[in-house]
């Protein structure tokens, strides 16, 4: 996510970009044609250094030397190994004033996703649930359409449109046949995820049905791959990964998302697989849905099950908090991984 600023030579600004989409041009190209010759004398202000080789578009630092430019201020190196200090040795290397490490932190926070893919080969990972005010992700009879609002439905819409993935566990697939897409699109079209050990999933459903139009991948045990050749037919991707007592592992999973270079992705239930993300420490983000309703009932299940944890201090505390009113709902947004 990178976005950059031109300023002519007198100090005004003269061109504005941002990284629209992937493969796309990336920001300074477009604030850099926005300037056009009034960029020449002046400054560049970028969040993630230029890049300097051919990727899905030509090098930037070319575009920017190329602009007349005398100035770039970056906020941070881009650790692409790409690129890790090379754009910003070109520009150098050609005469240019280039200073780093500007609000680097807030950087740093807006690209968090993408620096932890890079340094662990992992993507960053979403929880979303919607709950009632007293806890509860459905009514003790299984009933969950709708705790949230309508408003809320389409924030969730929206970030799934942000995602590379959205993954959900076999109970979600059985109990609400769902779709899991991004309702309109967005920028990005999420592959949907199902995981589920022990491969008994209804041969047909909307993900079964839709396959071939967008992805879908299941993950199941070694063992199990064979039970799912509906889903293979239908076009679906089943992938078997090792697994102890027939459980898969979060981090499995999250090992092969991240060889297929997803950035984000998005755990949207149920308790089940929640539980399992988080005893697995591998939730970086959570954005809870609070519904002014009250369901009770002791055996109405919460959002996050799992083993969880044995004393208030073992809980992890979260980085960052934001609280946003959406109609008569909350949400919360809680960061627990530091970027």
């Amino acid at each position: 996510m990178v976005g950059a600023v031109v300023l002519d030579a007198g100090g005004q600004p003269v061109g504005e970009g941002w990284h629209q989409c992937h493969g796309g041009p990336h920001a300074e190209v477009f604030a850099l044609a926005a300037a056009g010759p009034a960029a020449r004398g002046g400054t560049l202000y970028v969040t993630l250094e230029p890049c300097c080789h051919h990727g899905k578009t030509p090098p930037c630092t070319a575009a920017v030397l190329a602009s007349g430019v005398r100035r770039v201020v970056a906020a941070m190196p881009d650790p692409f190994p790409a690129v890790n200090g090379g754009g910003l040795a070109v520009l150098r290397d050609a005469g240019l004033a280039v200073e780093v490490g500007v609000l680097e932190a807030q950087a740093r926070t807006l690209n968090a996703a993408y620096l932890k893919l890079l340094g662990t080969g992992r993507p960053w990972v979403i929880a979303k649930w919607a709950m009632t005010l007293d806890g509860k992700l459905a009514t003790r009879t299984g009933d969950s359409q709708w705790i949230s609002n309508a408003e809320c439905r389409a924030k969730v819409h929206d970030l799934r449109g942000r995602v590379d993935a959205v993954v959900v566990g076999r109970g979600t697939v059985v109990a609400d046949d769902p779709l899991l897409t991004a309702r309109p699109p967005g920028p990005r079209t999420p592959a949907r995820v199902v995981v589920c050990g022990s491969g008994d999933l209804p041969a047909a459903c909307r993900l079964t049905a839709t396959a071939r139009a967008s992805p879908v991948v299941v993950y199941t045990t070694a063992a199990n791959v064979g039970k799912l050749a509906a889903w293979a037919a239908a076009g679906a991707e089943v992938v078997g990964l090792p697994a102890g007592d027939g459980v898969l592992s979060p981090l499995a999973i999250l090992d092969d998302l991240g060889r297929r270079r997803c950035t984000r992705v998005l755990i949207e239930g149920g308790s089940t697989l929640l539980g399992a993300f988080r005893d697995a420490g591998a939730i970086d983000e959570a954005w809870a849905f609070v519904a002014p309703k009250l369901f009770g009932g002791a055996t109405a299940p919460g959002p996050v099950g799992g083993h969880g944890v044995g004393a208030v201090a073992e809980s992890r505390p979260p980085v960052s908090t934001r609280i946003e009113p959406v109609g008569d709902n909350v949400l919360v947004r809680c960061v627990f991984t530091a970027s």
